[in-house]
């Protein structure tokens, strides 16, 4: 049996799929208990060839006189439910038709076909194409019953400009909500504070605040991401009308691997840890590898100590863990001074974004969390020595049995049975091992108050004590191998699974090169390094800063004693741990060669996640398709060069190479950009973030839009949705009127392109050939000629 028309209660989640985007969020949120007018959605095999089916049309009517029975002289809302709708990628606001206070059944008829035929327009195909979306859409029909709003309005979870969310931000109209998403009417702005949701903002709408902000809290929640609330009130009442993620909020498109999850939120970014352990740009297996250990050990929401994305490279998203700090002590002090440590001074002047957590939520989340990894902790910490013992023999027949594998049967067993339960235990023991290293951190700091920053560094130089570090092996081993004190094989035995690259996956193994060792030892000889003598150069000073130590506090020489051996002991085990870990993870580059190979799609299977390289092992339907433009993605992020150790808030990588200002140490998405005081500007609202220097073209309807050449900046009194096909020809957009949750506002941040609205005056102000600077991010306009 064919379903053509479902209401909003009986859409299951599996029909919701066909409802599109609108359609299966509002019967998702009827059914949850959210205050939705009822209403239903006719699926899209209720057409055939641009017509409805009979039977559908019957349905229709069904449903219309059930809603009329409650509701005298009811008038209805009829709008698109496209299936690419409302996603995370897309949102299509405004434009697709909308036809609403309609009430005769022949104008239903009429409006259902209107809406359906809209998905051919040109611009919803000027939009699709530059999204990169299928332009043949599919699309379901809402038909909802009308509310006639006293006031309609949007509330954002998130700012969708800075991705602060400190507030919810919103704005409203009197009457309908269309005047407030054209942009033909200014609107009121409001805001409600987290965590307990205050309100600012006009008094009428004041006692509808704690009901929203309880609705929006709830739904952000259960969505697992911020979402774009459109709402309304009618006779005393608050009704919801539509929940979508808020795109300018989204971390990238996994399916192509554009992935920037500066874009996700105002977050402080630092790779001055992970980026020297991760300094390459990481393939999607290797991301997807790392987020699923991240995840693994974490406990702080949202927090990614290893596998923080930005185009490609690694960064921890400290700022998370901050909030949960502040938000269990209060302040953010004892934050910032363990985070210090940890990362490194923030630099002056930069401000942290702290997320608005409350205390009882950091407690309620993160307590199994902590539980699970003291749990893990105790257990690793005791069968450390045999595990490092342990691992490479472990390695060497797991590396043979995938090896004899021939089938992908086989091949998936060995990663579910073997390497995935190692690997994530190897993991265990690289973090548990880490925290022992705190033990140095610890003992410098008192040192360097005891003898100063030079005499505590070389205190703390000579933590391998009698034996030897692993981080040192490589360099060492050559050393031996030359004075024929260590063989080759032995060599490789120990160190073959190290070096530079060594947590990327799509790279070699240093060992896959026969000749690797020979040019090593080559390179050495070369460089004329006698490493014995620098060791024996660094005791000396060691030797020369314990004398002195000595002589300043003989009281405290067994203290130092006890205190430097506990250091030494973290050092050596936090070192081989590390090296262990390595090992292991890099078996799984022997595993996905293997399932390369028995897939037939080679070293492409390194552009897939590790989810669907176990699908594909499977024989499930995976997207194999994708790997191309995942392919692109990976080697355009590997031409940028390297990125600021620091980045606060939204980062562009292609906006930042274009300044020639820029920094390297970091990059504050808040600060505005320097400008000579006397210039002329612009002030409206930040509409989409970007800055572009461009030539304005002012036009006063869109029909003019064939005089807008490519990489002008856009000036209009106000741009609704007949616009859109023109906004991928401009280098940014400026607005008399609007709001920064507008069409202008909201299509413009879509496309990533810079826009200021609510200029007031920008159509008088500015001529066809003048040259500005748009400020989209700080809703400036600077008038340069």
């Amino acid at each position: 049996m064919i379903n053509m028309v479902k209401s909003f209660n009986e859409l299951t989640p599996e029909l919701q799929v066909f409802a599109g985007g609108k359609g299966g969020m509002l019967a998702r949120m009827l059914q949850d208990g959210y205050p939705v007018p009822e209403g239903f959605v006719v699926l899209p095999s209720a057409f055939h060839e641009e017509k409805l089916h009979k039977k559908a049309w019957d349905e229709i009517l069904i449903f219309l006189n059930e809603i009329r029975k409650n509701n005298k002289g009811a008038l209805f809302a009829v709008r698109s439910s496209a299936l690419s709708e409302d996603s995370a990628q897309a949102s299509f606001a405004g434009e697709f038709e909308t036809v609403l206070n309609v009430g005769k059944d022949n104008e239903i008829q009429e409006a259902i076909y209107t809406v359906f035929r809209s998905r051919q327009s040109e611009r919803v195909k000027a939009y699709s194409s530059v999204q990169g979306i299928d332009l043949n859409h599919q699309i379901a029909v809402v038909v909802q019953l009308m509310v006639a709003s006293e006031i309609s309005g949007v509330l954002f979870t998130g700012d969708p400009i800075t991705g602060s969310y400190a507030n919810m931000i919103g704005n409203y109209v009197h009457g309908l909500g269309e005047q407030l998403v054209s942009g033909e009417a200014n609107a009121y702005d409001f805001k409600l504070s987290r965590p307990k949701g205050k309100y600012e903002g006009p008094d009428e709408l004041k006692k509808y605040a704690h009901s929203l902000y309880g609705y929006a809290s709830k739904l952000e929640k259960q969505l697992k991401s911020p979402q774009d609330i459109e709402w309304a009130v009618s006779k005393g009442k608050l009704y919801l009308l539509q929940a979508r993620p808020i795109t300018t909020l989204t971390s990238g498109n996994l399916d192509t691997y554009e992935i920037n999850e500066s874009f996700s939120g105002d977050a402080l970014w630092v790779n001055t840890n992970v980026g020297e352990a991760i300094p390459d740009v990481v393939s999607p297996l290797t991301w997807s590898l790392v987020r699923a250990l991240d995840i693994e050990s974490g406990f702080v929401p949202g927090y990614y100590l290893w596998s923080g994305n930005i185009c490609g490279r690694i960064y921890s998203n400290i700022s998370q863990r901050l909030s949960a700090i502040t938000a269990m002590y209060g302040s953010p002090k004892l934050g910032l001074k363990i985070l210090g440590e940890v990362f490194g001074q923030v630099p002056e002047g930069l401000a942290i974004p702290v997320y608005p957590f409350s205390r009882m939520e950091v407690i309620k989340i993160m307590l199994p969390g902590i539980r699970y990894y003291l749990k893990k902790n105790k257990e690793i910490s005791k069968g450390m020595s045999q595990y490092i013992q342990d691992t490479p023999d472990w390695c060497r027949r797991t590396k043979e049995a995938i090896k004899k594998t021939n089938t992908k049967e086989e091949l998936l067993n060995i990663w579910k049975y073997e390497l995935e339960p190692y690997n994530t235990k190897a993991w265990w023991g690289l973090l548990v091992s880490g925290s022992k290293a705190v033990l140095a951190l610890s003992l410098s700091k008192k040192l360097t108050k005891l003898m100063g920053t030079e005499d505590a560094n070389a205190l703390l130089s000579n933590l391998r004590g009698d034996t030897e570090l692993a981080s040192l092996g490589p360099v060492v081993g050559i050393s031996k191998i030359l004075k024929g004190e260590m063989s080759r094989e032995e060599y490789l035995k120990q160190n073959g699974h190290r070096g530079p690259h060594e947590f990327e996956l799509f790279i070699p193994d240093p060992l896959e090169d026969v000749n690797w060792l020979e040019r090593q030892i080559e390179k050495f000889k070369v460089s004329n390094t006698d490493v014995d003598e620098l060791l024996q150069k660094q005791h000396i000073q060691y030797k020369a800063a314990l004398k002195r130590f000595e002589e300043h506090f003989p009281n405290k020489v067994k203290w130092l004693e006890k205190q430097i051996a506990k250091a030494s002991e973290g050092a050596r085990i936090r070192e081989a741990a590390r090296s262990e870990f390595v090992r292991v993870f890099r078996v799984i580059r022997a595993f996905a060669l293997k399932a390369g190979e028995l897939t037939g799609i080679g070293e492409d299977v390194f552009f897939l996640y590790i989810n669907e390289v176990k699908d594909l092992l499977s024989d499930k339907d995976i997207k194999v398709k994708h790997i191309p433009a995942r392919k692109e993605n990976y080697e355009k992020y590997k031409a940028l060069p390297s990125f600021p150790s620091v980045i606060r808030g939204r980062f562009n990588p292609s906006e930042w190479l274009k300044d020639p200002n820029r920094r390297m140490d970091f990059y504050d998405s808040t600060m505005p950009i320097a400008i000579e005081s006397d210039s002329e500007m612009l002030k409206g609202f930040a509409g989409a973030a970007g800055r572009v220097e461009g030539i304005v073209r002012v036009l006063a309807t869109p029909e003019e839009g064939e005089m807008l050449q490519t990489g002008e900046i856009l000036v209009a009194t106000t741009t609704n949705v007949g616009w859109t096909p023109l906004f991928p020809r401009a280098a940014a957009i400026i607005t008399d009127v609007g709001a920064p949750l507008s069409h202008a506002a909201i299509v413009a941040r879509e496309l990533g392109i810079p826009a200021v609205v609510g200029c007031g005056n920008a159509t008088l102000r500015l001529k066809t050939g003048d040259k500005v600077l748009v400020d989209g991010g700080q809703g400036i306009v600077h008038i340069l000629e």
